[in-house]
């Protein structure tokens, strides 16, 4: 489950450091405002459809690597 919180966490900070609203990212993907608003409060998750939509609309890619790879990252990251 680390890596799905991981993956959702990036979304979050992306949302943040973009120039566009809930409201925009709504009309833009179809996701409602209520549940990207559960989103950036960590009350909700994703649908990979919707998680697909959101690093459209971000200009985001989802990448699949393997595990070690994250882990590495991440420790130098600190």
């Amino acid at each position: 489950m680390y890596y799905v919180s991981y993956i959702l966490e990036q979304i979050r900070e992306a949302i943040r450091a973009s120039d566009k609203t809930r409201y925009r990212l709504s009309k833009e993907t179809g996701i409602a405002q209520s549940q990207l608003s559960r989103l950036m409060t960590g009350q909700e998750g994703l649908s990979y459809e919707n998680l697909e939509k959101l690093a459209d609309a971000l200009g985001l890619v989802v990448i699949i690597q393997p595990a070690k790879r994250i882990a590495r990252k991440r420790n130098k990251e600190r």
